[in-house]
């Protein structure tokens, strides 16, 4: 009973609108150092594979081993996780987000999701379309895309679905173990989803760096951009 009515309150505090339990100045620091450390790997990864940089060797490297340990198992379970998390399917959990978002009243987090999913398929489309990388090629691939492959959609898409979900539950929570737990479950999930994108031939490792580093950048973007908006409002009332 006990332990059922921890869950219930647990479940109860998210849907009752409060204040963030992150301090600005705490917000402001996690913000910065989040894109400057994303945006400065984003840097580096795209300049090392425009200039063919030793990157593309370990690119290949890394590509040629997942492609020489292939199983059944595996197989199955990456198409799974690939398909989940695809283009399509993160707009389906992104909507459901959304909409779970809007019947408990937080708009402003309404707004950060449609800005983060919406601006990071664009801007993902932008750097595939200015960089124009061909995807890995085997002889018998698992799957064959017509697409570019820089950077990695899939991995794209689940950085901005998972980072917004754990930012949120981030904010709802003080205890610093639950807030650490939630973050490392978010960065899992993107790992596993590029994971996945790399065993089945569809991207480089570079591809799924890129996608996380760039896809993080535009997110910090948007959760401080919101942020903003919601303390200019609060300040001028």
């Amino acid at each position: 009973m006990t332990i059922m009515a921890g869950r219930t309150a647990a479940l109860m505090d998210l849907t009752r609108p409060h204040a963030h339990s992150l301090s600005p100045r705490g917000l402001t620091i996690a913000g910065w150092a989040g894109f400057l450390l994303a945006g400065g790997i984003f840097m580096a990864v795209a300049w090392n594979v425009a200039a063919h940089r030793p990157i593309v060797v370990l690119d290949s490297t890394i590509a040629s081993w997942f492609h020489g340990h292939l199983s059944d198992f595996w197989t199955h379970l990456m198409l799974v996780v690939s398909a989940a998390n695809g283009i399509g399917a993160s707009a389906l959990w992104s909507i459901i987000f959304a909409a779970w978002l809007a019947r408990i009243r937080e708009w402003y987090w309404v707004l950060t999701l449609a800005l983060g999913t919406l601006g990071g398929v664009i801007v993902n489309v932008m750097l595939k379309t200015a960089y124009e990388r061909a995807r890995p090629h085997f002889e018998d691939p698992i799957v064959t895309l017509g697409t570019y492959s820089f950077p990695s959609g899939h991995t794209a898409a689940a950085t901005i679905l998972y980072g917004t979900l754990a930012a949120f539950l981030v904010t709802r929570y003080r205890n610093p173990r639950l807030r650490i737990s939630i973050v490392l479950a978010a960065v899992a999930m993107v790992v596993l989803v590029a994971v996945s994108r790399m065993y089945l031939g569809a991207h480089y490792f570079s591809d799924v760096v890129a996608a996380a580093a760039s896809s993080t950048v535009w997110l910090v973007l948007c959760l401080s951009g919101v942020h903003a908006l919601v303390r200019h409002r609060m300040d001028a009332r």
